[in-house]
């Protein structure tokens, strides 16, 4: 199983909103997942396989401890996040 964290700088509001998305889109294509919505300072300190975040946040979570970074420009555009994370969960799965 994936695990997969979304991060925004207070662990609140966009990584709870990114963490829904996430979870949505991979129960929609019938992929299991473990998705945590969490802080920055938290997310340096865990192992996981993909983190989902905000395109500013890149040079916070560049070099951290996830095997794939998935950047979102625009955090409504559902489209935009879902191409991103199957894709990136398809680099993973193979």
């Amino acid at each position: 199983m994936l695990n997969i964290t979304t991060v925004c700088g207070m662990g609140f509001g966009t990584s709870l909103m990114l963490a829904m998305q996430v979870r949505e889109i991979l129960a929609n294509e019938g992929i299991e997942a473990d998705t945590n919505p969490v802080d920055l300072g938290s997310f340096k300190t865990m192992s996981s396989d993909m983190v989902v975040a905000p395109a500013d946040m890149e040079s916070q979570v560049s070099g951290g401890p996830a095997k794939k970074i998935v950047l979102i420009d625009n955090l409504v555009d559902k489209n935009e996040v879902k191409t991103k994370v199957l894709e990136a969960v398809k680099s993973l799965l193979d």
